[in-house]
Parts: C-alpha cells; structure tokens; sequence
C-alpha cells in the first residue's frame, strides 16, 4: 500500500480506504464490518471513512462496535465523520452547520463510535444560511478541544472553501485542509476542470467518494439491476436512472477490453483510474462482503500498469477531449 500525505498535512493515508457509506446497518451487521474492516486494515489501509447521517447515526454505531472488536492501536489507524444534514427534523437540526449543530454533532458522533476523538471531520455540504465565519470557528473550537485533529469540506464549491481558508487566516485558526469529491470516470469536472488550479494552488487534500459511480463501473448493472444491490435497496430508488441509462452502460461495456488487457476486473480498472489522478490524496472503496475488499485492493496493483496510451484510450471511450481537461 502507497500511503499520500493528506494536502499539506503532516498525516498519511491510504491511497485506497474504506467506506461505510450504504453498506453498514443497511447491508452489513458488526459481524460482517469487523471481517470487511479488518481485510482492509490488513491491506494497509488506514482511514476508514464514515458520517453521521449514514443509516441515520447506525452507520456509526456499527463501526464504533467494530472498532471495539478489532481492539487496534489508536494510532494505527484514522476515522473521519461528517456533519450537515442531522438526524433530526428540529430547525436547528437539520441542513445546517450552526454552531450548536457541529457541537452537538462531533458529541454525538464520538458516543456512537466510541472514541475519544476523529481524525477528520467534514462539512458534508455547504450552508448558505449559516455565515463561513461562525462554521470555521466552531471547527477550530472542536480542533481545539482535542474532539478533532483536521477539518475539511464536502461539494463546497471552490469560492466558499477559499473564504473559509482567509478567515481562518486571518484569525490564526485552524484552516480547512481536504475536500471529499466526487470521483469517477463519468464524474470528473470538479477535479479535472473547474476546481483543477485551486486544489494545486492551495494543495488541498482529496478523500475522493462514489469512485465506482454507484456500482455502475463494476458491470454488475449491464444486464439490469440484481436483487441485493445498491440499486435495489429501498431509499436508493433515485439511483435508478442512472444505473440503468444505456448510453452510461455502453461505456461501461467499452472498458471490458481495457480490463481484459491489464487482467484485472473492471471495478479495479476504475479505482484504479483514479489513482492516476495525484491530485487524489485517498479513494474511498465500499463493500458489502470481504471478497469485494480484497478485490478493491487489488487496484494499488493496478494503477501502475496503466499506461498513458491506456489513459488516452479510456478519455476517448468518455468522450474527453483533451482541450477540455485543460480549461
């Protein structure tokens, strides 16, 4: 395993990392996240990535469960967890990033994983209601009080991350340091395009989600949507158009031969893809089952092998027209 340090931090991660995003509560008990998490961490990865809004605050508790389990080295390993859309239907407890919500939130999030700290929390999407000012020190002040160690950002456009960057600045606060994007080969404006001169500028670190596109990239929605997918789950029914759009599938059909070439699934083609980006500090994998673990691991193996001819290939299967990554 690579390990990329995380923008212009002094911590390491993982090029590939873990998710629980859908997959725990929802698909996978304790059981099954300790025997997923503990494939991982025996890859080498070390940031497992979560946030409060998973299964409704349950995605944590099954990690926190899990973490007590595997009983690892604190320092071995790192959490992240997010906050923005609540639990809760009250005015201040939902789509918000008051100053009372991050509070309560980080409290909340540290009950349900049993920890005495994260390492990363995350604004999981910008607020327009509450100022920058009052979001950026209350995430000083969970830094500060040790309940934290970094902070970042999730979908912010670019324009808010830098306010955000100057406030912090300008009162010696800790500043906002990774944006979790999303990643993958039919989503890639955000770090290929409009955001591409900011992320180098300020060296902001990237912890990449959805790198597979919802399962699309793996093929297993070529023939329709298999019971027991993603696709199929209740609550997810706003995936269906995606996954099932032809024009998307074609695409997906045409990286087999690509696949074939470098003897490697189509799931680890695509993570592996985006390990080419170094733009990309980490890609957050998901599983359901341990043997899509260790298949996912198996794209650090990959990425090498992909050659720049490869790339042009696969840009030209997406229709990317080089003038466009560079604008």
């Amino acid at each position: 395993m690579i390990y990329r340090h995380l923008g212009r931090t002094g911590i390491q991660v993982s090029e590939l990392s873990f998710g629980s995003w859908v997959t725990f509560h929802n698909q996978a008990d304790v059981k099954t996240a300790v025997d997923m998490m503990a494939a991982a961490y025996e890859s080498g990865v070390n940031f497992f990535d979560n946030a409060e809004v998973y299964a409704g605050g349950k995605s944590e508790t099954v990690m926190g469960d899990a973490l007590k389990k595997l009983k690892w080295r604190r320092g071995s390993y790192l959490v992240s967890t997010k906050f923005y859309w609540g639990l809760y239907e009250g005015v201040n407890e939902k789509n918000t990033l008051n100053r009372k919500r991050l509070i309560e939130g980080i409290n909340g999030s540290l009950e349900r994983l049993q920890l005495e700290y994260v390492d990363l929390i995350y604004c999981h999407r910008p607020d327009k209601t509450t100022p920058i000012e009052e979001t950026v020190w209350a995430m000083h002040n969970i830094i500060e009080w040790g309940k934290a160690m970094y902070w970042g950002t999730s979908e912010w456009a670019a324009s808010e991350i830098i306010e955000a960057i100057q406030i912090a600045e300008r009162h010696h606060l800790h500043k906002p340091v990774v944006e979790q994007p999303q990643y993958n080969l039919f989503e890639r404006k955000r770090l290929e395009g409009d955001y591409l001169r900011f992320y180098k500028e300020y060296n902001y670190g990237t912890t990449i989600w959805s790198p597979l596109a919802s399962g699309l990239l793996t093929g297993k929605y070529n023939q329709g949507i298999p019971s027991g997918s993603r696709g199929a789950l209740k609550g997810y029914e706003w995936l269906k158009d995606s996954l099932t759009s032809e024009s998307k599938l074609s695409k997906v059909r045409a990286l087999e031969p690509v696949a074939r070439e470098l003897e490697c699934t189509l799931s680890q083609l695509a993570l592996a893809w985006c390990l080419k980006n170094p733009l990309v500090s980490t890609v957050i994998t998901g599983a359901s089952r341990v043997e899509q673990v260790h298949e996912n691991m198996k794209a650090a193996e990959v990425a090498p092998k992909i050659t720049p001819q490869m790339m042009e290939k696969i840009d030209g299967i997406f229709e990317i027209k080089k003038d466009e990554e560079e604008e």
